[in-house]
């Protein structure tokens, strides 16, 4: 199974796994499922860097390829057809990143991990 994480996901996997869900851990750990962690993500969490909004260990240049080795998490940039599906989805969440992260979701049909309630009101498989 494919299964896209939310950036807040991504971060706590990295940072402190307990704030995890015992399902979304058990997703994880299953070395069968492919876990995907988009470009999109990367973009916020170097905003959020920038603006002092996140602490991270290493700068996101170095933290962000080293955490996705280090979790054997597949990169995906960010493709033409989520930004055309951005554009179709109804302005449910306010958040424009989580948005292209449910666009990618529908267009690569991969589930996503999150604990975000906003993002269940859009027609994509959550797990939390």
């Amino acid at each position: 199974m494919r299964y896209l994480l939310d950036t807040c996901t991504a971060l706590w996997l990295w940072g402190d796994p307990t704030h995890l869900s015992a399902p979304v851990r058990r997703i994880i750990e299953d070395t069968e499922n492919e876990i995907v962690f988009h470009q999109i993500s990367s973009l916020e969490i170097q905003i959020k860097h920038s603006i002092g909004k996140l602490k991270l260990p290493h700068p996101p240049e170095a933290f962000i390829p080293e955490a996705l080795r280090a979790h054997y998490l597949t990169y995906q940039h960010l493709l033409d057809d989520d930004i055309f599906m951005w554009q179709k989805l109804p302005p449910v969440h306010a958040d424009p990143f989580d948005r292209i992260l449910v666009a990618h979701s529908l267009v690569s049909g991969a589930t996503m991990l999150t604990p975000d309630k906003h993002i269940t009101q859009y027609p994509v498989r959550t797990i939390w």
